[in-house]
């Protein structure tokens, strides 16, 4: 679907590759530019003490089916040789922190001036403004912890807990993504590009915005409680015979209250006076959730599932990765695909990109590429020379 964007990503680690890997997956060419050391995300496994697993999952998910370039753009060459690519390209994403783009000639303004239809995508941990721009930020820093959402997440009076891999990250790439299509459909009209600024701060408040909406509104919030303290306690999880976790989410009105109360066989709670109104069950809600758990621990999850069915209510079971894996509706929805192994036959599976489109393939395009798989070759195709290589080389540049 974006057959003819060109991509020219200057990035590591998730959130800004998570961006490239999505539109790559959708057609585009991304020309990946990475140090000469390569990275960090390639080394992922030996870096956490796993050096017996080959390869890296969390890097070839972001950046399947570029074109893999590894350039110095701490030497002047290697600035030109970014310049030189981005002179017909439509899109430069980076995660480069703004001073160090600055220095080197790579912002906004310098290449913009090169190239006026280009978008740039700037994603940072904290914008491109203000006194902590160039502060680093991971997502568990500044998405997870600096937004609010660490705290949601941890239950009054609990240890806060960290956050799993790239999840804050995903979800910047995802909206990165949305911000680069808005900016190449306006270009259409005016013929100029723009720069597109995503953070992982922003993201973070705005993945937490209902909270957030209600702080701003009233200047105030609840805090997140345990099970038994929940406002709303029939909104919880609970644990079925076979200690299986599944969470109910019960629509607004007395609907699922009533087919909770059918499901556990106990109807007659719907007229105690301890439970009958939304107010009397959160004064309740230690009561109420005991009451639950101890109708819930008689019967497997295999015998509510069929309860909650018969009844359309909400809920899902609490899985396990190795259970999502295996799960036929998230096959159904294509949540997973195959991807090329690089340098050999046969294919793995990974997680799809987050949209599936009607009559089109959302397959990627290709394996990741080898640290500096293409460079020779992405360059020559820019107008360098073999002569030019052998001085790019020289000047540690590029590798041989």
């Amino acid at each position: 679907m974006l057959e003819g964007i060109k991509v020219i990503e200057l990035a590591t680690y998730i959130a800004a590759p998570g961006a490239g890997g999505i539109l790559a997956d959708w057609g585009a060419e991304v020309i990946k530019v990475e140090p000469l050391s390569g990275c960090p995300m390639r080394y992922t496994m030996a870096n956490m003490g796993a050096d017996h697993l080959k390869g890296s999952p969390i890097f070839d998910l972001d950046n399947r089916g570029k074109q893999g370039v590894a350039i110095n753009t701490q030497t002047p060459e290697g600035v030109e040789a970014i310049k030189r690519l981005i002179k017909d390209a439509d899109v430069f994403l980076t995660n480069v922190r703004p001073g160090g783009l600055e220095r080197s000639g790579l912002d906004y303004a310098s290449l913009s001036a090169i190239n006026p239809r280009l978008v740039y995508a700037s994603v940072t941990g904290y914008g491109l403004e203000g006194a902590e721009r160039d502060r680093p930020g991971f997502d568990i820093a500044a998405f997870y912890a600096r937004s609010g959402i660490g705290w949601l997440q941890t239950v009054k009076g609990a240890e806060p807990t960290t956050l799993r891999t790239g999840i804050g990250d995903h979800t910047t790439s995802m909206a990165t993504v949305g911000g680069i299509l808005a900016a190449i459909i306006e270009r259409q009209t005016t013929g100029k590009g723009r720069l597109v600024e995503a953070s992982l701060i922003r993201a973070g408040i705005y993945a937490a915005g209902s909270d957030t909406a209600t702080q701003l509104m009233y200047g105030k919030l609840g805090s997140t409680k345990s099970r038994h303290e929940s406002i709303a306690p029939m909104n919880n999880f609970f644990k079925a015979k076979g200690d299986e976790w599944f969470v109910i989410v019960p629509r607004q009105g007395s609907v699922d209250w009533k087919a909770v109360l059918k499901v556990i066989g106990r109807p007659e709670l719907e007229t105690d006076e301890r439970f009958a109104t939304p107010k009397a069950r959160r004064i309740n809600s230690v009561a109420m959730v005991d009451i639950f758990d101890e109708a819930f621990g008689q019967q497997t999850i295999d015998y509510w599932k069929e309860k909650f069915d018969a009844e359309d209510m909400i809920w899902a079971p609490l899985m396990r990765p190795a259970e999502v894996a295996q799960d036929p509706q998230a096959i159904a929805a294509g949540a997973y695909v195959k991807v090329q192994n690089n340098g050999s036959e046969g294919t793995y599976l990974s997680p799809a990109s987050p949209i599936r489109f009607s009559g089109e393939s959302d397959a990627p395009k290709g394996p990741s590429p080898f640290l500096g798989e293409h460079t020779h070759a992405v360059l020559m195709k820019h107008g360098y020379t073999a002569e030019d290589i052998e001085k790019l080389i020289a000047t540690k540049t590029i590798a041989s």
